[in-house]
Order: structure tokens, then C-alpha cells, then sequence
């Protein structure tokens, strides 16, 4: 089927998920997730293939940690349509509502955007979740996966298909594009059919779907996101935090890639810090006062406090108190999540008002930025822009909204 046909379908198919039920909905999203369970060893082997194909073509690691799949990660894929099935469905939420001096009742209601087409890089577990997010909101979507996935996806969407087809709810709600890119750019042009694009992946495709794209786009982003630990910090609390954030898992966007020390307080933190990431396999890239307690220590080029590492690396800086701390931010940030640890509420206060980013955090790891651990079943990607949503986007953030106005016969003087 080609991208024009896809599109068309998709939109007579928005149509139909605009009026679904809850109980529908919900239905098809336990159908979806019983289809893709039962294709988890077909899924495992095509996935094996893509991996195969990417190490063969020089893929760097945490590139492949995305792509790859165990069964666990199937696990989480398919409990992540479940839970969006226990989630309330926000399509018809009365947003607020109120009456005009002449009685004219106005009330303002989320709806679906309708068609969603989402561009994402590598990650295949994204294509159940988009395709699960898109239908509980009554959204269709066209999922365009990168090429390195797409064995991968193409086990996943005919499974997510067929569940659709056994609750009698069109399969045409989910498509996987597929081709080059010409096919990406007929997607990013397809103002009319296709009502809200979703870039997710590197700052790359971002940008050229951000700079390429005719179609609305909502701008997910890099994560360059920073740990301050303020004098006030507890070490060992600090020191948690730090490898969590850090290296539990390092290649996604809400992962720590920088991480800067008040001063008061380095000669007691840095020399613990930098031991316990060098035996987690973490690099340190840092400034001449860091790398002073650690032969370890990579000095740090300028452009690497803009990076986004996606790897075992870290840049690291001293820092003579919190409002150099926030200048250091408000100049790398990339706007993801920013973190401080401290033990002084009205740092953390200051901190708060004082950095802009879709999400800050007091006292714990950045890994918590995501849909999932959020509450919201799973997310479409996290976005750093502010409009038309930022952060996590899940349910609500697929919707839009119009005005019911109601009357009994009134004319506007």
C-alpha cells in the first residue's frame, strides 16, 4: 500500500475512532496487546535480524540498546496497551465551561486531532506504544520507523492489526510507512490528511522535520540534562542519584550528561563521585578542578558541556554556588529535565523559578521524566518545546479541543 492510499485510509479510519466508546477503545487495546503477545517469537527473531544487520554496519552500542528487544522488553510493550486500557479516556473531558450573560452556554471539550504521524529512530517498543496512545486518544496513526527497526516493525503493526480486526475496529487506525525518503517527505507534506506530525529521535531528524515539514509538528527534544549537587546536598543521596541518573541506562534522552558540584563541597563529594563512576564504566569529561581528584578525568573540550552523550560519558564542572549553576544551565540546557540535590528548601525553590525546562527535579533522578513512570501508561515522546504540549506527552497531550456553544434561540445583539 502506498503512503497516499495509507493516508487516506488512516483519515476514514480517525473517523470512525472519533465516536469509539471507552469500552471499545479498551477492548481493542487488550486485543492489540493479546496479538502482540502471541507474536513474541517471531517478534524476538525479526528484532535479532535488525540487531544483526545494525552491528554489521557499525552501529555504536547504545544505538543498539535501543533497537534491541529481550523478552522482557516485549513484556513491557505489551502492559504498556494494558495499562493505557485502565487509563481514563480523556476524548469528551469537559476542560470548563460557562454561561454568556444572555444564557448561551458555552463549554470548552478535548477531541482528537485525528490522523497522527509519528517519525521515529530505531526503539520499536515506540511503535506499540504510539499505535496505543493514538487509538485510546481516537487518533489513527502513521508510524514511520527508521529502517534499522523494520523487521522489527513490520511483526509489530500486523500484530497490532489483527487485534484491531477481531474487535471489529478498522485496522486502518495503525499503518507502518515504509520507503525512502521520498516517503518521509510526502508524510511531512501531507497537510490535510495527516493533521499533527511527531518527530522522535536524534537532533538531527528532529531538525529536519521541524525545518522540512508543512504538516504541524510537535517538537520532542534532545536531553543534555544536568545534576547540580548544591553544598547543602546529602553525599550519599547525591551519589545515588548521580548513578542512576547516569548509568542505569544510559542511552536514553532523560539520562544525566553533565554534572556540576557546588564548591564548598567537592573536596568531600568528587573523589567518592568520580571512584563509584569509574567502577559503573563511566567517563568523566572534566573541568581542571574536577580532573584535580581524578587522574581519570578526560579534560573537557567547550562543545562537550552542549553534548548529549547517549553514553557512558559524563561532563563534569565545579561550580562556586547555585546561581553559577543556573547560568551554566540556562546556557547548555536543552530544556529536557534539570536536576538539583539539595538539602535547603529555598535553593530548591530558587532552582525551580529559575530554570527553564520542561521538567525540574529536587532531590531525585531524572530517569523519572517519562510517561510511564509518570502515570501515563506510556508516552508518544518527550517534548521540550511549549507548544501545543511539553514534557511527557501522553493521552491528554494527543487531544485538542473545541467549543460547544449552546443556546435556546439567542441572537447576538
Amino acid at each position: 500500500m502506498d503512503f497516499q492510499t495509507q493516508a487516506v485510509a488512516a483519515r476514514g479510519a480517525s473517523l470512525e475512532l472519533s465516536t469509539l466508546t471507552r469500552k471499545a477503545k479498551d477492548a481493542a487495546l487488550h486485543a492489540m496487546a493479546d496479538a502482540l503477545a502471541a507474536v513474541e517469537p517471531d517478534l524476538l527473531a525479526a528484532n535479532a535480524e535488525d540487531v544483526a544487520a545494525a552491528r554489521a554496519a557499525g552501529t555504536e552500542e547504545s544505538l543498539i540498546d535501543r533497537l534491541a528487544l529481550s523478552p522482557a522488553r516485549v513484556a513491557g510493550m505489551v502492559q504498556g496497551l494494558r495499562d493505557l486500557a485502565a487509563l481514563p479516556d480523556p476524548v469528551g473531558d469537559v476542560i470548563r465551561g460557562w454561561r454568556l450573560a444572555g444564557g448561551v452556554k458555552v463549554t470548552q471539550v478535548r477531541v482528537p486531532f485525528g490522523v497522527i504521524g509519528i517519525i521515529y529512530e530505531s526503539r520499536p517498543n515506540v511503535t506499540a506504544d504510539a499505535a496505543g496512545i493514538c487509538l485510546k486518544s481516537g487518533n489513527a496513526a502513521l508510524l514511520r520507523g527508521s529502517s534499522a527497526a523494520l523487521h522489527s516493525n513490520r511483526v509489530t503493526v500486523a500484530a497490532l492489526r489483527r487485534g484491531l480486526e477481531s474487535v471489529g475496529v478498522s485496522p486502518d487506525a495503525v499503518h507502518l510507512v515504509e520507503g525512502g525518503r521520498d516517503v518521509t517527505g510526502e508524510l511531512m507534506r501531507a497537510r490535510g490528511l495527516v493533521d499533527v506530525l511527531i518527530p522522535r529521535g536524534g537532533a538531527g531528524l528532529i531538525r529536519a522535520v521541524v525545518d522540512g515539514s508543512t504538516v504541524p509538528v510537535i517538537e520532542t527534544g534532545t536531553g543534555n540534562c544536568h545534576i547540580f549537587v548544591d553544598a547543602s546536598a546529602d553525599l550519599d543521596s547525591a551519589l545515588a542519584i548521580l548513578l542512576n541518573a547516569k548509568a542505569q541506562r544510559p542511552s536514553v534522552c532523560n539520562a544525566a550528561e553533565t554534572l556540576l558540584v557546588h564548591r564548598d563541597i567537592a573536596d568531600a563529594f568528587l573523589p567518592k563521585a568520580l571512584a563509584a563512576l569509574a567502577e559503573a564504566g563511566v567517563t568523566v569529561h572534566g573541568d581542571e578542578a574536577t580532573a584535580g581528584f581524578s587522574d581519570a578525568v578526560v579534560p573537557a573540550r567547550d562543545d562537550e558541556y552542549d553534548a548529549e552523550y547517549l553514553t557512558l560519558d559524563l561532563a563534569a564542572r565545579v561550580v562556586d554556588g547555585i546561581d553559577e549553576a543556573i547560568d551554566h544551565i540556562r546556557r547548555h540546557t536543552t530544556g529536557h529535565s534539570e536536576t538539583i540535590v539539595t538539602g535547603d528548601r529555598r535553593a530548591a525553590d530558587h532552582f525551580i523559578a529559575s530554570v527553564d525546562a520542561a521538567a525540574v527535579l529536587v532531590n531525585a533522578s531524572s530517569r523519572f521524566v517519562d510517561g510511564g513512570e509518570f502515570g501515563f501508561g506510556a508516552e508518544i515522546g518527550i517534548s521540550t518545546q511549549k507548544l501545543h504540549a511539553r514534557g511527557p506527552m501522553g493521552l491528554q497531550e494527543m487531544t485538542s479541543y473545541k467549543y460547544i456553544v449552546e443556546g435556546d434561540g439567542q441572537i447576538r445583539s
